[in-house]
Parts: C-alpha cells; sequence; structure tokens
C-alpha cells in the first residue's frame, strides 16, 4: 500500500482497501491488520486508519468482530464478485447499426462546406447576453419546473413570429417547445409509431429523421425524390407518417409544385396518414417567393409542422416546436415530459424576448443578405470553373448547393477525400441517401465567407483534378 502526498491519508486508504476488495484481491472473509499495526506499518496516526475502517465498515466493504478483528465483508463481495464486465452489456440491436452521430466539431482546416452550419460570428452575441441576464434574474418566475409544452410567453412569440414569415394562422395552444427539431422528430415517432409501423421519408433526405423512426422501432422506408420534391406514387401503402422538405428539399434543393403537395395531402387522407413538414431553412429565401406550407392546405388536420432556431440563430442553442393538431397536443406534453420534462426554462424567455423585441427578424434580414452573396458567388464559380465536372441544381433557398457530377462514373468519394487534405470539408449527395443515387456533392456556404469562397472553389478544382 502506497500513499501519496498532498491527498488526504484517509481517503487514500478508503480507495485503496475498497479497490482490492472489488478487484478480487481482498477476499470474502480476509482479515485485515488491527488500526494499530497498520498505522505503524506506514507510518501515520492511528487515528487516520480507524477513520478509513469506519468508511469502509459503513459503506458495507468490512466488518468487525468484538475482540476477534475486522474482516472483509461477505455480502460486498458476493456482490462485488457477481460484477461483469462493461463488454458483457448489450445495447438494442437498432442501436449497432452501422451509423454514428455526424461529427460537426470545427474543422482543421481554412474551409468549412458542411451543410447546416450558419454564421454564428454575426450573431448579436451581447444581446442574446442581455435577455439571457434578464431571464436569469426573474428567478422567482423561470427557476422552477414549467410546462413541458413550453413557455406561454415563447409559444406565442413563435405563433406571431410564424404568422408574419410563413401565413401560418395557428393558435399557441398548437405549439409545443422541444430542444430543436431532432427531439421533435423524436418525440411525434413516439407519439404516432410503434414496433414496426412505417414511416415514409425522402431519399436522398435529412438523415436524423430516419433515425428517430427507427429509435422508436418503427420501420422506416425511403422514398424517391425528382426535381418537384417526394415522389408520392412511390410512397409505401402502409405508411402510418411521411417526412417531408417540401418549400426546399434537403438536399436536392427542389421546391414541391403545388399540385404535388395537393396530392401528398389527398394521399396522407386516403391512407389515415400524418405529415410532418419541416420547413428547416425557409427563412433564408434568395430568388423566389415562400411556397405555400402544406399547413396552410391541410384541411383534415394531418400536417405538423417542425421548425427550429438552429439556421436563424446557433444550433447550440438547441430550441425548436412542432405544431400539432388539437388532438396531439397532450399526448406531446406528456411525451415531453416523460423525455426531460421541460427545456430550459431561462433560454425559452430570452427567445420569446428576442422575437418580440424584432431582434430575430433583423437578424434574419442582415444573414440573408450576406448568404446571399455567398451562393451567388459559389454559383457563379461552380458555373465558369467547374462546370465540365459539376452541374449545379438550381435553388432559391437555404444555406448549400447540390450539384450532380457531369459523369455518372465520376469518384466523387475520391474527389472529397482530395478535398479534405487540402483543407476543404464537403458532402456527397450518397451521404444523404439510403439507396444508391448518381454521384454528386453537396457544398455548404453559411459558415464560409464571401471573401474566401474562390479559395474554397480553387481547392475543390485541385481536388477533382487530381
Amino acid at each position: 500500500m502506497t500513499l501519496q502526498p498532498g491527498a488526504p491519508i484517509a481517503r487514500q486508504l478508503f480507495d485503496q482497501i475498497r479497490d482490492a476488495i472489488v478487484d478480487g484481491r481482498l477476499r470474502a472473509g480476509d482479515a485485515l491488520p488491527s488500526t494499530r499495526d497498520l498505522a505503524l506499518t506506514l507510518g501515520v496516526a492511528r487515528n487516520t486508519v480507524a477513520v478509513a475502517f469506519d468508511h469502509l465498515r459503513a459503506e458495507g466493504y468490512l466488518r468487525t468482530q468484538a475482540g476477534v478483528g475486522t474482516f472483509v465483508s461477505a455480502d460486498v463481495h458476493a456482490v462485488r464478485h457477481g460484477i461483469v464486465p462493461p463488454s458483457a452489456l448489450r445495447p438494442n440491436r437498432a442501436w449497432l447499426e452501422d451509423w454514428a452521430p455526424p461529427d460537426m466539431s470545427a474543422l482543421d482546416g481554412p474551409f468549412d462546406l458542411r451543410t447546416g452550419l450558419p454564421d454564428v460570428k454575426d450573431f448579436p452575441f451581447p444581446t442574446w447576453r442581455r435577455l439571457l441576464d434578464d431571464a436569469s434574474r426573474r428567478s422567482t418566475e423561470h427557476g422552477r419546473y414549467a410546462d413541458p409544452q413550453g413557455l406561454s410567453v415563447l409559444r406565442e412569440a413563435i405563433s406571431r413570429h410564424l404568422a408574419v414569415s410563413r401565413g401560418l394562422r395557428i393558435r399557441s395552444s398548437e405549439v409545443v417547445v422541444t430542444n430543436g427539431v431532432q427531439q421533435a422528430l423524436a418525440l411525434l415517432a413516439q407519439v404516432l409509431l410503434g414496433p414496426g409501423t412505417v414511416a415514409a421519408f425522402e431519399d436522398p433526405g435529412y438523415p436524423p429523421a430516419r433515425r428517430a423512426f427507427q429509435a422508436a422501432r418503427a420501420e422506416a422506408v425511403p422514398v424517391p425524390v425528382d426535381g418537384d420534391g417526394l415522389v408520392v406514387s412511390q410512397l409505401p401503402e402502409d405508411a402510418r407518417l411521411v417526412y417531408v422538405t417540401p418549400a426546399h428539399q434537403f438536399p436536392l434543393g427542389g421546391r414541391m409544385p403545388l399540385a404535388r403537395r395537393f396530392e401528398l395531402l389527398e394521399w396522407a387522407s386516403r391512407h389515415d396518414a400524418a405529415i410532418i413538414e419541416d420547413d428547416y431553412d425557409t427563412d433564408f429565401r434568395f430568388t423566389a417567393p415562400p411556397i405555400e406550407t402544406l399547413h396552410s392546405l391541410d384541411r383534415a388536420g394531418r400536417v405538423i409542422y417542425v421548425g427550429s432556431f438552429s439556421k436563424t440563430m446557433m444550433p447550440s442553442l438547441r430550441l425548436g416546436y412542432c405544431v400539432t393538431p388539437p388532438g396531439l397536443v397532450e399526448a406531446m406534453r406528456r411525451a415531453k415530459f416523460a423525455t426531460d420534462w421541460h427545456s430550459p426554462t431561462s433560454l425559452q424567455a430570452a427567445l420569446a424576448a428576442f422575437i418580440d423585441e424584432g431582434r430575430l427578424d433583423r437578424h434574419i434580414r442582415r444573414m440573408r443578405h450576406r448568404y446571399a452573396a455567398r451562393k451567388d458567388a459559389l454559383a457563379r464559380i461552380l458555373d465558369e470553373h467547374l462546370a465540365g465536372a459539376l452541374a449545379r441544381i438550381p435553388s432559391h433557398a437555404g444555406l448549400h448547393l447540390a450539384a450532380w457530377a457531369r459523369s455518372e462514373t465520376a469518384d466523387v468519394d475520391r474527389w472529397v477525400e482530395n478535398a479534405r487534405r487540402l483543407g476543404l470539408l464537403l458532402h456527397t449527395v450518397a451521404d444523404f441517401a439510403v439507396r444508391p443515387t448518381m454521384p454528386g456533392l453537396v457544398l455548404g456556404f453559411g459558415a464560409l465567407g464571401e471573401d474566401r469562397v474562390p479559395a474554397a472553389m480553387h481547392a475543390l478544382q485541385a481536388a477533382i483534378l487530381d
């Protein structure tokens, strides 16, 4: 037994004797030296050893027999002896599939063209800190457990924001505040799906949606997309939920025309299915007016509208919402409670004030102008200098562009690997697909300053030609 200087000696004795018992070096019934003998051996005070022994007895590791001595407890040994290595525990097989959460850590290089990354450098952090401080000071109001559905002030602010930005006519009672869209999808999967229930999603599409459905043990079925979005005629007949991004199909960027939207709504009514409409980045529209949402066209209460503030503000905020038909609200409240009770109340209050003061709209307008300049610069270089290798897919909104390879045999995976070595990180279309797809690239420009677009595209050109 070796003692280290600095740490409390009684604690060191406790830890070392406990570890010897847990590891099996001291077995049930083994006798320990008396406190006097051990103190003499270690050169410490007897009272220090007595404190450690008392602690071990209180925890149940040791027992003392009057007039005989101190021994390792048989009960503790029986419990500890039954401990199995961590590798003996097995998770549900659904969590062992060949996937992992995306690595969204900072790129060790100059160019980050991944999707879904906004530019947070221009976010009004001083204003946000003031609103957070104000909310934190109201501890009597926001320091207690809250309604799982979300603070009423935030739900009302979201309702007003969606009425102005997307023309949604909704009540605040239909809004459920979530920790981002991902939690909204997970809660909806819990409420609407069950083991073996079929959930359909766009392919290529947003992979985390599929993961949320699979986590609910549903059967997630990919449905092909074309230039007009999800191909309704290819939906499985037994689907009970359909996830779509009609205003700006992810990742290809198409807009679902009105006829296709009505076709999807009619299909959902015939098949008694729900539709999740993810309007994930249409706050950033550049060259065309927004299309009318499925939610606004819905007359049967089958559309659930979800969104977040990850793109308009910052991903780390982790606040989102879903607008649900009245019949689902109570189930969503209960699912939210069972998951994490409620989202942080101070953040909710600060966000409500940020919206009501007009700060969100102001920030969106400013960033829309800057993102438009980046998109135009990226599109121009793609069309003028990379058109021999890539055919850009037209897009009217969002923070990324997609492009098909001109050659069906293009090795886009090699392009991406070459680009990584040059400090440029980007995705292939296949990264978002389940079924085989034509070779293509997806280029995010949210986190890339306009002045850096030419250098990034030069690196991409070198990666393609290498």
